[in-house]
């Protein structure tokens, strides 16, 4: 699927993923999580590696052995240290924060994350998988 780097397409475009198989036969608890990281993931995409300048986004999904396997891609911008953020979560001492928690929730619900950057795309690859927190 390829889809356009804007917050309207990328509504569209998870609608139509968990619409279909192999998303719409997951059990609710599994597809909450796939929910969660495809959302987090791709804003991110929006929001910090074209900032809102429109791209191009590709993502190839395949059921296999131990979940789904996802993998998308974008030429945005690189992550500023070459490998995607810790995923911690940020500071709850005082009033909830809007943002941060992107990244701890894709790192505690998505398996095998390998990032790759190779001739100006952007690779993540990941498996949502049986077993996973819920």
């Amino acid at each position: 699927m390829t889809l356009t780097s804007d917050p309207a397409s990328v509504r569209a475009a998870l609608e139509r993923l968990f619409s279909h198989p192999p998303f719409s036969d997951l059990d609710a608890d599994l597809r909450g999580t796939a929910e969660i990281v495809m959302a987090e993931i791709l804003n991110n995409i929006v929001e910090h590696a074209y900032a809102g300048e429109g791209g191009r986004i590709e993502m190839a999904l395949q059921d296999g052995e131990g979940g789904l396997h996802c993998s998308i891609s974008d030429r945005g911008r690189p992550f500023p240290l070459g490998e995607p953020p810790a995923g911690g979560l940020p500071d709850l001492s005082d009033d909830l924060p809007e943002g941060g928690f992107g990244w701890a929730l894709i790192r505690a619900y998505a398996e095998d994350l390998n990032y790759e950057r190779r001739d100006g795309w952007n690779h993540l690859r990941f498996r949502i998988g049986p077993g996973l927190p819920a």
